[in-house]
């Protein structure tokens, strides 16, 4: 996470978004770097079927669709606000900048990088050999240890059956019958239509 006075001392532009507002499209030229100031923020791509697949889920702090910035590439995906919230806007060339003269900031960025690889990797994985179940337990077991909570316990996750659907690439009816599946077998707790893991 950049700081907002660090942000602001590069000409970043804090943007309110409304919910399901699209930020960029695929196909679109990168121009700019967004971080979340407040709301949520999904990445998405359609396959040829039409259907979406999730890549990203951003929440406050987090930011999103760098790599274009670097690679000087289109977007490959949509972003879209899921809540009304605001973005931090900043032309790629004042991002730039910053990040050279922040090198410790440069740092976390390549971090924040390398762990979406590693989760883009695991999911292609998953998508490719896996069952539904094994899919869908470990989408949760990584959304859980997003959340950087210290709570030992159980904790309920934030996602709707669709959006689950959407990041394992699984039809939403699936996902709802195996997580009825799974609380039968005790494999997981619900709690009303949330999911406790």
């Amino acid at each position: 996470m950049i700081p907002a006075k660090l942000l602001q001392q590069y000409n970043a532009r804090s943007v309110r978004m409304r919910k399901d507002q699209v930020l960029f499209e695929e196909g679109e030229s990168a121009h700019e770097f967004f971080q979340v100031e407040e709301g949520q923020v999904r990445m998405y791509i359609l396959n040829h079927e039409g259907q979406e697949f999730t890549q990203g889920i951003f929440n406050a702090g987090e930011s999103f669709g760098e790599p274009p910035l670097f690679g000087d590439f289109p977007y490959p995906s949509t972003a879209i606000a899921l809540t009304p919230g605001k973005v931090w806007r900043l032309a790629k060339k004042d991002f730039l900048e910053l990040l050279k003269n922040n090198f410790e900031l440069h740092l976390k960025l390549d971090h924040v990088l390398c762990n979406r690889l590693q989760y883009k990797s695991m999911i292609l994985t998953e998508i490719s050999s896996h069952d539904p179940e094994h899919r869908i337990l470990t989408i949760l077991k990584y959304l859980k240890s997003k959340m950087n909570t210290s709570h030992q316990g159980k904790i309920v996750m934030p996602y709707t059956r669709q959006q689950l659907a959407d990041m394992t690439s699984l039809r939403v009816e699936t996902v709802i019958r195996t997580i009825k599946r799974m609380e039968k077998e005790g494999k997981l707790e619900l709690q009303g239509h949330k999911i406790l893991i």
